[in-house]
């Protein structure tokens, strides 16, 4: 019982979805006109500025576009260990994507923390491949830290990359066994203080020989990120690579 123009049809069901129930932005809360699945509206989206060449293959930083091709910036030129093979970025930690991770992260907004995920998922990254890696796990928090949030922010992101992209997710394979102070306000030398010995593999067997690739909401001097291959390289891991949502761009005073 299809007509030639059965088809149709789910154009002005469509429409009549839009109206009744529109898409919002998840942020500012406008509609958004012809929905493509992006949680942002038009204006919100154009103040995101995506991590692109020119950067540092090693720690993904972003350069200016004059300063011409991709190349190592100096502070990965000086470090005598590069525990962290790789580590790339969504878009700069700067207005829109700013107040989403605070939104996500701090305000409790899961739905806009699995369709961050989702972006991260889909994005093809310069000179960086997620399907490399065969293990995705989350940076953990502190017990005592996850229990009074209720969540961890980098879980969520890692869980969508997960189903997008078929790669396993082991939220157990790090395990944080110091509740650092914030690193936030912090200066570089003292983050990578903060981060001394904070993590620990519980079960070796698990990320042994394994290319893994860690997960977290923002990237500001790596200290973290350092802190956690390092754990997992002692341990038997193969490499590790890292992908954040966001990447701060200036240093921490």
């Amino acid at each position: 019982n299809h007509s030639p123009g059965g088809c149709d049809v789910k154009a002005p069901i469509a429409a009549l979805a839009d109206l009744l129930f529109p898409m919002l932005c998840l942020l500012c809360g406008t509609v958004i006109p012809g929905h493509d699945g992006h949680p942002f509206c038009g204006g919100c989206r154009a103040r995101i500025r995506l991590v692109e060449s020119p950067l540092c293959p090693s720690c993904g930083l972003p350069y200016p576009a004059e300063e011409g091709p991709d190349h190592l910036c100096g502070p990965c030129l000086l470090q005598q260990e590069r525990p962290v093979a790789a580590a790339r970025s969504y878009a700069v930690y700067e207005t829109v994507l700013h107040d989403a991770v605070h939104a996500f992260k701090y305000g409790g907004n899961l739905t806009l923390g699995e369709r961050l995920g989702r972006l991260m998922a889909e994005r093809d990254y310069p000179l960086f491949r997620i399907e490399d890696y065969d293990l995705l796990v989350p940076v953990p928090l502190h017990p005592r830290r996850l229990r009074q949030r209720g969540f961890n922010q980098s879980v969520i992101l890692a869980r969508e990359i997960s189903r997008r992209r078929a790669i396993p997710l082991d939220f157990r394979a790090l395990r944080r066994i110091v509740d650092t102070e914030s690193q936030a306000g912090l200066k570089k030398d003292e983050r990578q203080s903060n981060m001394k010995s904070a993590f620990s593999v519980p079960a070796p067997g698990r990320i042994r020989a394994r290319r893994i690739l860690l997960v977290d909401d923002v990237h500001t001097t790596g200290s973290t990120l350092g802190e956690c291959a390092r754990a997992l390289l002692q341990q038997g891991a193969e490499a590790v690579g890292a992908l954040t949502l966001a990447r701060a761009v200036q240093e921490p005073r």
